[in-house]
């Protein structure tokens, strides 16, 4: 399958820690070229409070996670102006390859944003339907681990910015525990 259209390339390799999952590109951030580029995205102030960077990095700076073993992808790769913008169609073509990405190159831990982009995933890449809690997942992506964090999205106002830098805070403890368990 090959996809001619301009949206935000991955940041993937093997032997990453931590492999952050949206939902998919929103426009601001495939015109800039960078994840959670829009200056409304809570995305940087809250894992940057959490310290999973370390130095602290922000939109701009992105590439640079890869050097830190973070790396970004989405479910659905087609750019949109929001979630609402996005059909079945595009999770069952998108859903498929996210998941041969994940299993390739086994991440320690996946973590997804919102409850929707981790629904869509297990639905159309594993069959699955389930209505998952936040935190940690009690289903590996291959050998990685997963944890769903709330989407860092403005649209998504019912969780604060202390909600989202304590939900960010408790992968970083994960993702410390991971590190040193492998």
């Amino acid at each position: 399958m090959t996809h001619n259209l301009e949206t935000l390339s991955d940041y993937l390799a093997t032997g990453l820690d931590l492999v952050f999952v949206g939902l998919n590109p929103g426009l601001t951030s495939v015109r800039d070229g960078h994840y959670f580029a829009s200056p409304r995205n809570r995305f940087w102030k809250a894992v940057n409070s959490a310290g999973i960077f370390d130095p602290p990095l922000e939109a701009e700076t992105d590439h640079l996670a890869l050097e830190q073993g973070i790396g970004f992808t989405d479910v659905v790769k087609r750019p949109s102006a929001g979630a609402s913008d996005l059909r079945v169609a595009d999770f069952r073509e998108w859903a498929p390859v996210l998941k041969d990405k994940l299993e390739r190159y086994a991440p320690k831990v996946v973590c997804f944003h919102g409850s929707v982009a981790y629904r869509n995933f297990l639905k159309y890449a594993e069959g699955v339907d389930l209505r998952p809690e936040l935190g940690a997942q009690d289903r590996p992506i291959g050998e990685s681990t997963v944890f769903l964090v709330p989407n860092p999205s403005p649209a998504n106002a019912v969780y604060s910015m202390n909600d989202l830098v304590g939900w960010y805070y408790q992968l970083r403890v994960l993702l410390e525990e991971t590190t040193t368990e492998r």
